[in-house]
């Protein structure tokens, strides 16, 4: 099985980054590349999204929302009770792996389409849904349901962060239109999107690598929680995916999501939300951990256990 040259990417800038050499993406760049991977996401599964029955959808769209929901409810008594963290720091690292990452919907997305897989091109759909529910779901676990939470304030973070407003503008935009006239937009996005990502990987491997100072200090749990808990996220989504009638690379989406874990979207929304919180904790666990482990090893285990449920079930 050949490699794909964007994890390749990925090592560069990891490498570089561990070695302290003197390379960085201009943050503006950075952002540039963010926004046009969000965009083009989101315009894809608008597009098919387009022509596709809304209603058929529906049995998947509740599920995985009930997924985003339940899962870091089950993460937060195993932070509180075996990694011995605070109610906030417990909250804040379920919160992460309920929500997901987009750079490793992106990079999964990049190898079905490298291993000529095809999958439900609405994924992006998905993506969407899972981004909220688990911010409230921490918050609730942080705080509790009172009065001096400010709901409006958490409600325009999470609604209205950057990501979730570029992946859901993309997607509308996407839908109104359908693929006709979005084609003249397809040089910049569809076309370019593998360089994009690319450079966006390289990116990702110097902030790792800028991780790893965390990681030594949070010690041996967070290492085995970063690595266990994407199995068992893995693990549920399949099922579920199978059950919802997903194909085989919708099955191996929809595990990788649920692998995933967030370092965008939802530090911003508990830095607001819950500032006693430890964000080092978090984004350890989260990118100086289950990101490089997504992208390197469990992407191609993911397919795997895709193509293992659908030849038992079938």
């Amino acid at each position: 099985m050949s490699l794909d040259p964007v994890i390749l990417f990925f090592l560069l800038g990891l490498i570089a980054g561990l070695a302290r050499a003197e390379l960085r993406l201009p943050a503006a760049i950075y952002d540039f590349l963010s926004m046009l991977l969000l965009l083009t996401i989101g315009l894809k599964g608008g597009v098919e999204l387009a022509a596709s029955d809304v209603g058929h959808l529906l049995p998947q769209l509740l599920g995985v929302l009930l997924l985003g929901l339940l899962f870091p409810l089950l993460l937060f008594p195993l932070l509180r009770w075996v990694g011995r963290l605070t109610r906030a720091d417990a909250a804040s690292v379920a919160a992460h792996y309920g929500s997901v990452s987009v750079g490793t919907f992106a990079v999964a997305t990049a190898y079905l389409t490298h291993m000529a897989i095809p999958y439900e091109s609405y994924m992006p759909v998905f993506v969407v849904i899972l981004e909220a529910p688990a911010i409230l779901i921490g918050i609730v676990l942080a705080r509790g349901i009172s009065r001096q939470t400010r709901w409006r304030s958490m409600g325009h973070e999470i609604f209205f962060g950057k990501g979730v407003v570029l992946l859901t503008g993309g997607l509308l935009i996407g839908w109104i239109c359908g693929g006709e006239a979005i084609a003249p937009l397809k040089p910049l996005f569809f076309d370019l999107f593998k360089g994009v990502l690319a450079l966006f990987l390289l990116e990702m491997g110097l902030i790792t690598a800028s991780q790893m100072g965390s990681l030594r200090r949070h010690g041996l749990f967070i290492l085995l929680f970063g690595t266990l808990i994407p199995l068992l996220g893995a693990f549920v989504g399949g099922l579920l995916a199978l059950e919802l009638e997903f194909s085989l690379g919708g099955t191996m989406l929809l595990a990788t999501l649920a692998a995933s874990a967030s370092y965008i979207a939802v530090p911003a929304a508990m830095r607001m939300a819950v500032p006693e919180a430890n964000p080092g904790l978090s984004l350890a666990a989260s990118l100086g951990v289950t990101f490089p482990f997504n992208v390197l090893v469990g992407i191609p285990m993911y397919l795997t256990w895709a193509q293992w449920l659908h030849q038992a079930g079938g």
